[in-house]
């Protein structure tokens, strides 16, 4: 009898090479660490210090530019280094991913705070401007998020809330001519959001009805809505171009004189403040409503569902089109609460970026929102930087949006599994 040969493989070797997260991570943080060690003490004055600054009620901090980035980069350093310890070696157990979270969380301070040496920092207007910024972020990944909660795909958020956007602001100039403005603007917020309804039951009809391929059928809708949208444009606004009021703010009494959280979370515009609901209401429904745990269901298996009797083409067509409901109040966002004008594609591509939150948030409301917040900072950099003059060119700061996204999708960030039926088309039996 012949007998077996048995090969070795890399991963059964014990000393084989594995590029992990840890070490990717550990790699960039050493380098950034040693970089900031060698450069700070040459580029920054040792008496230099950078204000921070919060608004009425609560004293500024002055910090030493100098010894804190010192600091940040022995930091970034070590957590670098021991990451790069081989479990093998020495058994640090949870050492390593405490340490670099802790070095992804002082990212944000530093970076304030080298940018704006020897100048004041107001702390809560680049909070208020991170989470403006994340607004329509976080709508798209709340709208993506309550498709793919019930199985499906939604790459066509981009297309809603351009469609969003464009109808929304056509209605109100429309309504305008025997309305005030503000309650034309209210009544435009609302077309917007039955414009994205809408376009989200075409996605619907497409991928649940005749099964098409979702990311054909989200392509599709994208493609059609740049299209309409544009028509729209050149056919009715062109004439009307010049920008018109948006919404106006407003405060929640009480709530809105409390230091930095009253201006952060409780002032500003109503699409805004409705985000913050709308994350809360999307974690309730979804985690503690039988609502929510049908949804999940039909999202990871819809056949059990079925056999339970839960009716799965209406669980999914019903939260196809909240999804879309969702991006249209996105699209509201650009065009008749920040701008005052609709423009072609000024969605810009964030509905993608909304979609990569939602997978660096895990599919939950609250992870969704951490994420467009990490997206929202990154672009509030932009206008900080060129405020403060800092040497980096905009374009770069401006594609860091996009190279968070790629860095999330590529799962550098952790390992996010999606529902298991998600994108799978259901056949009732």
């Amino acid at each position: 009898m012949a007998q077996a040969v048995s090969t070795p493989t890399a991963a059964a070797a014990p000393h084989g090479f594995k590029l992990t997260r840890t070490l990717i991570f550990g790699v960039v943080f050493a380098l950034i660490g040693v970089l900031m060690l060698i450069r700070i003490p040459a580029d920054v004055a040792a008496g230099q210090t950078t204000g921070l600054t919060f608004g009425d009620g609560i004293p500024d901090i002055a910090v030493p530019t100098q010894l804190f980035g010192l600091l940040v980069g022995a930091v970034f350093t070590v957590a670098g280094v021991v990451a790069l310890i081989p479990e093998r070696v020495v058994k640090l157990g949870r050492t390593r991913e405490i340490m670099l979270i802790t070095a992804g969380v002082l990212i944000i301070p530093v970076t304030l705070i080298l940018a704006g040496g020897g100048r004041s920092v107001n702390v809560t207007q680049m909070l208020e401007s991170t989470f403006r910024l994340a607004t329509p972020i976080t709508l798209g990944a709340l709208a993506g998020l309550w498709c793919e909660k019930s199985g499906v795909v939604n790459i066509a958020a981009e297309g809603m809330m351009l469609t969003g956007a464009c109808f929304g602001f056509i209605s109100s100039l429309i309504i305008a001519q025997i309305a005030p403005y503000q309650t034309a603007l209210g009544w435009g917020v609302l077309v917007a959001v039955i414009a994205g309804g809408l376009m989200a039951l075409l996605h619907g009809w497409l991928s649940i009805t005749f099964m098409t391929d979702q990311i054909v059928s989200g392509t599709v809708i994208n493609i059609l809505a740049i299209g309409l949208t544009s028509f729209m444009r050149r056919e009715v606004l062109l004439s009307t171009e010049t920008a018109r009021e948006t919404l106006t703010p407003i405060a929640i009494p009480v709530l809105s004189d409390i230091p930095v959280v009253g201006q952060v979370f409780f002032t500003g515009k109503p699409i805004y403040l409705l985000t913050f609901a709308l994350v809360i209401i999307t974690h309730v429904v979804m985690y503690y409503t039988r609502w929510g745990l049908r949804t999940r269901a039909v999202g990871e298996n819809p056949h059990a569902a079925d056999t339970l009797g839960i009716n799965v083409i209406r669980m999914r067509y019903i939260n196809v089109v909240i999804g879309g409901m969702i991006a249209g109040l996105a699209g509201a966002w650009f065009s008749i609460e920040t701008v005052g004008l609709f423009e072609d594609q000024m969605t810009g591509g964030l509905g993608f970026i909304g979609l990569a939150a939602m997978i660096f948030g895990k599919w939950t409301p609250g992870g969704a929102m951490a994420g467009a917040l990490l997206f929202g900072f990154a672009r509030a950099l932009d206008t900080r930087f060129q405020s403060y003059g800092v040497p980096i060119p905009s374009q770069f700061i401006q594609m860091l949006p996009n190279l968070v996204t790629m860095i999330v999708l590529a799962g550098l960030v952790g390992r996010a599994i999606a529902p298991k039926a998600d994108g799978v088309p259901y056949k009732k039996e």
